[in-house]
């Protein structure tokens, strides 16, 4: 009888909700990163890099359950390489990285597959999928340090507009409610 008495007494979140709180994560997670990568080594910079590591963090936990109605495993996917991909962040902030790698290598792949999913969402623009798809395919060019530092400042703008119009839609948009709802009972189904 407990149960269900929980199962009704839970509620759920709106999906335009939650589209909209990972908007204002993005938002932190930017400025702070931004800080953080390019301010002042200080203290103050560490503490801007873990606050921008942690939205980082809560994004990913709200774009998966925002995108796993589109593909669960996808979703899952992105999620765990968004999450190995802020652990190294934090690790390399840190300095307990055992090795050097850059997390952009990370989010590269969590940009194309965020893309991916934007692109086969109903409740959510296709051209912002694609924009995170150029993210994406901008910060690949992590995966050679030599090209990064031949591209560079160029490699990294497809991510700073691409991000930074999904965040701006997220915020002042958000999803369509009830194509996400229609999604999400299709998988269901």
């Amino acid at each position: 009888m407990s149960t269900t008495i929980a199962n009704q007494a839970s509620v759920r979140m709106p999906a335009n909700l939650i589209a909209r709180i990972a908007g204002v994560f993005y938002v932190l997670n930017i400025i702070t990163g931004l800080y953080s990568y390019f301010g002042p080594r200080s203290r103050l910079t560490l503490y801007t890099g873990m606050v921008s590591a942690a939205a980082y963090v809560t994004i990913t936990v709200l774009f998966y359950v925002l995108f796993k109605p589109v593909n669960r495993k996808l979703s899952l996917l992105a999620a765990a390489i968004s999450m190995a991909g802020s652990t190294v962040g934090v690790l390399t902030m840190l300095q307990r990285m055992p090795f050097k790698i850059d997390i952009l290598d990370f989010f590269a792949f969590y940009c194309l597959l965020i893309g991916y999913l934007i692109a086969r969402s109903t409740f959510l623009p296709r051209f912002l999928g694609a924009l995170m798809a150029l993210a994406g395919m901008g910060y690949l060019a992590y995966l050679w340090p030599p090209l990064a530092k031949a591209l560079y400042p160029y490699d990294i703008l497809p991510g700073l507009i691409g991000e930074t119009t999904l965040t701006v839609w997220l915020v002042i948009r958000g999803v369509n409610e009830q194509r996400w709802q229609e999604q999400a009972a299709a998988g269901r189904g």
